[in-house]
């Protein structure tokens, strides 16, 4: 994960070169978005739920909703997919869903999907678990759900109150850790 990391406090000239892809480390913070990133849904990190096997966070995810919604079609469709991206656009056009029930149901999967990822890939679990207590924030400007608005090159992201998002991703890695923290 270090080669990844970058220790930073927010000055528009600490992130010349930022791309995404790398996690800023802050006093408070640990942010990140793009892979190849541990934390992050798309990052390939193959595991394995009651004799299934995913490639990634992603693919679960995806694929739990289009269980949830007994849409087999696009079920086998993102099982088949080795690109995030592609599991994505199919999870979004998932027949019969509802938007309550998907609410009800979302963080509680990606927790499932993402214990497995940590649990079962060692490393990934060793760089969670570095990144002590620190709140983790998916830096995506493009995700207002998952993430919170901003990217880590972005003043904004260094203010919980000024996020445009609902940062559930890093609300589930925070939980994700807790476990594997109590387990330890």
């Amino acid at each position: 994960m270090s080669e990844y990391i970058r220790i930073a406090k927010y000055t528009p000239d600490a992130f010349a070169d930022f791309d995404g892809t790398q996690v800023v480390v802050s006093d408070s913070f640990v942010l990140f978005w793009k892979p190849p990133c541990a934390f992050g849904q798309w990052t390939l990190s193959p595991f394995e739920v009651d004799g299934v096997h995913y490639n990634c966070a992603e693919q679960y995810m995806m694929a739990e909703k289009a269980r949830l919604f007994q849409d087999e079609k696009n079920e086998k469709l993102i099982m088949e997919s080795d690109c995030p991206r592609e599991q994505k656009k199919l999870g979004k056009r998932v027949r019969g869903f509802k938007e309550k029930t998907w609410l009800e149901e979302r963080f509680a999967i990606v927790f499932r999907g993402n214990m497995a990822k940590f649990s079962q890939n060692l490393d990934l679990k060793q760089a969670l678990l570095e990144t002590e207590n620190r709140t983790l924030v998916e830096a995506s400007p493009l995700d207002k759900i998952w993430g919170i608005g901003f990217a880590a090159n972005q003043e904004e992201a260094y203010d919980e109150t000024k996020w445009n998002g609902l940062n559930l991703l890093g609300k589930v890695l925070q939980e994700v850790r807790q476990e594997l923290q109590s387990d330890a």
